[in-house]
């Protein structure tokens, strides 16, 4: 029988019924509630109007009700859309909009951002909590449960286009499926394991690497707001023996003053990925945590991790000390993994650069109302085309060389610099515009603005960044501005950027 999520809600239920599958705070939901909750409450979506296919947004810092939500769209045949909650009202709106909502399930802490977006009035809107539970309870069993199957997606995250446009990742439970062999053989969970999770649900390394241990039958803990104090302290009463978080939340952990007094004995693995891992940053996390260290790659489009960099390919300070700066090799039981010619799809050979290419059972089957792009990611024999360079050597680890994608990722988000550019561009003094992703020691990369000023104009650095901050999510706002007279541009009149951005990592690398 294929895999869904719900089947394994299920399943897990009857094996594991009264063991804790999530933990959040000082309360937990056993398996057993589980799969109750999100039962009822896929009924009561069907018997709300919902049908099959209809798009549930969750708005919602990370907490069970997500994976409840999850549950009940599986098994309802809709689908889960998790909206960024870090994102300005405006751009909620878009994403809204673009996945045609049909419900929203929203936490009490954000209820208030609902007030300021008119295009939610008409949707079928729950409270998490009471309202919620109020909710659960209010729904009829159908005569009959629609029909759902591999092939059915469950999940759409969205991350922006390089135009700036939003773009639904769509998200099958057969995409899914890869996720229990990979807790399994990867990252070596069971009914042991204990998780803990702070990467945001609505991004797949929370919402993906989220279902991880529960897969497996172990707990999830879930950190909304992940301060090094919080995680500390829940590493140590909870015994978490894993946990996946980017660079950024690395370089907290290991410069947090309460790290001195911690207990994290019962730590075996620490997953890193989503940005770049500067080597010493590393270095530094492996001597402070003193638990084994795994990096992974992946994107959106691949339901999770393909390659990864095992513990045993750490090597800090010895003779394989080189792989560090590697993603590892690609996982045996995903599918193909090759680096090809970004042009004319030619495989290249052990130290060439290309496009990293996937075809596996984990890639997406497309984009949610955008053929074009599905067009251009996917090709006609299933490949999909990452969009980030890389190379690998005679040993088979890849390495990443530069993003043919401009995308910026800073602390786990994805940046693309159009959408900032096109925030910029209205201001006033500004004339020319281009964005690049600099070396940051606590984020990986950070947004810098590069920016040409109209004669006669002026502007300072803090009046641009506040600029941005009044239009766009803080994190996507450049954190520095340079000036300059022109950019440099190609015969053809494109920006170059690479020769923007070579200064500052030639500088990172020295």
């Amino acid at each position: 029988m294929a895999f869904t999520f719900a089947g394994m809600v299920r399943e897990l239920a009857a094996r594991r019924g009264d063991a804790p599958a999530i933990v959040y705070g000082d309360s937990s939901r056993s398996f057993r509630e589980l799969d109750r909750r999100s039962t009822n409450m896929a009924a009561a979506f069907l018997s709300s109007g919902l049908r099959p296919g209809d798009r549930i947004g969750f708005l919602g810092k990370n907490c069970p009700e997500f994976f409840e939500v999850m549950g009940a769209c599986s098994k309802s045949g809709t689908i889960l859309v998790g909206l960024n909650w870090r994102l300005s009202p405006h751009e909620l709106v878009s994403i809204a909009v673009d996945a045609e909502l049909s419900a929203l399930v929203v936490s009490t802490d954000l209820a208030h951002v609902l007030g300021h977006v008119p295009e939610f009035e008409d949707l079928l809107t729950v409270q998490v909590g009471d309202d919620l539970d109020t909710f659960i309870d209010s729904g009829h069993s159908p005569t009959a449960w629609p029909h759902v199957d591999g092939d059915t997606v469950v999940l759409q995250l969205y991350s922006s286009g390089t135009t700036g446009a939003p773009r639904g990742t769509l998200i099958t439970n057969s995409n899914l499926a890869f996720t229990q062999v990979s807790a399994r053989s990867l990252y070596g969970m069971d009914e042991t394991t204990v998780n803990l999770v702070v990467s945001p649900l609505f991004h797949i390394g929370g919402a993906g690497y989220g279902m991880s241990a529960l897969s497996q039958g172990g707990t999830t803990v879930l950190m909304p707001d992940p301060t090094p104090a919080a995680m500390l302290e829940a590493i140590t009463k909870h015994h978490v023996t894993h946990s996946f978080q980017v660079p950024a939340i690395i370089h907290s952990l290991v410069h947090a003053p309460e790290l001195a007094g911690a207990d994290l004995s019962s730590l075996k693995l620490i997953a890193y990925g989503g940005a770049p891992m500067n080597e010493a940053l590393l270095l530094a996390a492996i001597e402070a945590l003193q638990c084994e260290f795994m990096g992974v790659y992946g994107m959106t489009e691949t339901s999770g991790t393909v390659v990864a960099l095992l513990p045993d390919d750490h090597d800090p300070g010895g003779p394989r000390a080189h792989l560090l700066r590697s993603i590892g090799k690609p996982l045996s039981w995903i599918g193909d993994v090759e680096v090809r010619d970004s042009q004319t799809g030619e495989l290249k050979q052990p130290g060439e650069v290309g496009e990293i290419w996937v075809r596996s059972g984990q890639v997406t089957p497309g984009y949610w109302r955008n053929p074009k792009a599905t067009e251009q990611a996917l090709t006609t024999s299933n490949w999909l085309r990452t969009g980030d360079a890389a190379y690998r050597d005679a040993d088979g680890f890849y390495f990443l060389h530069d993003r043919i994608k401009d995308m910026v990722i800073t602390g786990g988000e994805n940046v693309y610099p159009a959408e900032v550019e096109n925030a910029l561009a209205f201001h006033p003094a500004v004339s020319e515009v281009a964005v690049i992703g600099v070396p940051s020691e606590r984020w990986g990369e950070t947004v810098k603005a590069v920016v040409v000023l109209k004669d006669g104009h002026a502007a300072t650095e803090r009046e641009l960044i506040d600029f941005t901050r009044e239009r766009l999510a803080h994190y996507k706002c450049p954190t520095s501005v340079d000036f300059s007279s022109q950019l440099p541009r190609n015969a053809s009149g494109k920006v170059l950027k690479k020769e923007l951005r070579a200064p500052f990592w030639q500088q990172d690398k020295q």
